[in-house]
């Protein structure tokens, strides 16, 4: 098998030139660079735009500065911070991109070496990428561990902790624990390092995509190969477009990746991969959810008729203080206890429909 020659003609590559490269045969271990990009189609936000990024929508927290989120020291001091976020990132809530699914199908293809990852939402993992082809940069939700003692907790267990809005907690020293996400003043995972060096020497192809290429060690990764690159991006990163064999493709990352499967004839794959991804819910799940949402409704309710309950009282004993007229205190007492007998009626009703359904469930 001849080794594939990119056009020698003053025009730069494009996708066409890298769709014929990639359906050449030549081409047989893809390594993959994604970021925060390749997931905001999924609903998930980027960490550095403008008004719309991560760092950005954190005000809310009352961070010193916005990266303290994920800084450890300031976790070790105000754990609920990142916990608040946590709840909003945690896996099982978005859906995998079409680029998620673009890189399943480098690996059905025998293509895909590694992917590396910046993202903490492990999409890579529920689009259906191989474990031993992922390498987490930053870490991820995919596992838990207490930082002090190293003990781990599992998936199951920090979640019912986060269900409860609790900081989850080790049970062996009563440390912090959290999820296997590099923070600042942390060292990334070895895994990086092990093998980084043996994939970019036998690339025959480098997809960087959806990344600012702002944070190293990572960003130095797309420096140090010979072999063709792409980027997919919405703007230009690095030091792409410096090299003959640079594609540059500006835009959404999936519409990019999408173009590029349509030039290999892989577009009917990619997008029954992508169909196998969506989130559907059984009606099981659904009916738990109405019901949890009845509970919430009813437990609102009860605290309201407790309040309503404990103003009557409070105002009987005012009035009584003040020596008010007697048959004024007379009317009013009758009107509140309808009001409260009224509450407590419809308390009883939606108590009663709770436990029908909960029943037939």
């Amino acid at each position: 098998m001849g080794k594939f020659k990119f056009p020698t003609t003053s025009a730069p590559p494009d996708l066409s030139t890298m769709a014929t490269y990639l359906t050449s045969g030549a081409v047989r271990n893809v390594v993959v660079m994604v970021g925060a990009g390749i997931s905001t189609a999924a609903g998930i936000p980027d960490f550095r735009s403008p008004k719309t990024g991560l760092y950005h929508n954190l005000s809310r927290l009352n961070l010193p500065y916005a990266e303290a989120v994920f800084d450890i020291d300031y976790f070790r001091r105000r754990p609920e911070a990142f916990y608040m976020l946590a709840h909003e990132l945690y896996p099982g809530k978005f859906r995998p991109t079409m680029f998620h699914s673009f890189i399943k199908l480098l690996e059905e293809r025998g293509m895909l070496r590694r992917v590396y990852t910046q993202n903490i939402d492990t999409l890579e993992r529920i689009a259906g990428v191989s474990d031993d082809k992922i390498v987490e940069a930053h870490g991820s939700f995919a596992e838990n561990h207490c930082i002090d003692c190293g003990k781990e907790m599992t998936k199951e267990a920090l979640e019912a902790k986060m269900k409860k809005n609790e900081i989850p907690k080790c049970k062996r020293c009563g440390g912090l624990v959290k999820p296997d996400i590099v923070f600042f003043g942390e060292a990334l995972p070895t895994r990086f390092f092990k093998l980084t060096t043996a994939d970019l020497q036998a690339a025959d192809l480098i997809i960087v995509a959806g990344t600012s290429l702002q944070v190293h060690p990572f960003a130095s990764l797309p420096l140090q190969v010979s072999c063709p690159r792409i980027l997919f991006n919405l703007e230009s990163v690095g030091d792409f477009g410096r090299r003959k064999s640079d594609v540059i493709v500006l835009g959404p990352c999936d519409e990019g990746v999408h173009k590029l499967a349509e030039k290999c004839e892989w577009d009917k794959q990619l997008d029954e991969l992508w169909s196998k991804t969506a989130i559907v819910k059984n009606v099981e799940e659904e009916e738990l959810e109405a019901a949890k949402t009845q509970k919430e409704v009813l437990e609102c309710i009860n605290k309201a008729a407790e309040e309503d309950l404990k103003s009557v009282v409070e105002e009987k004993q005012e009035a009584s203080v003040n020596g008010d007229n007697a048959a004024d205190e007379t009317f009013v007492t009758a009107t509140e206890s309808v009001e409260i007998e009224d509450i407590t009626f419809s308390i009883e009703e939606l108590d009663i429909s709770a436990k029908e359904e909960e029943a037939q469930a």
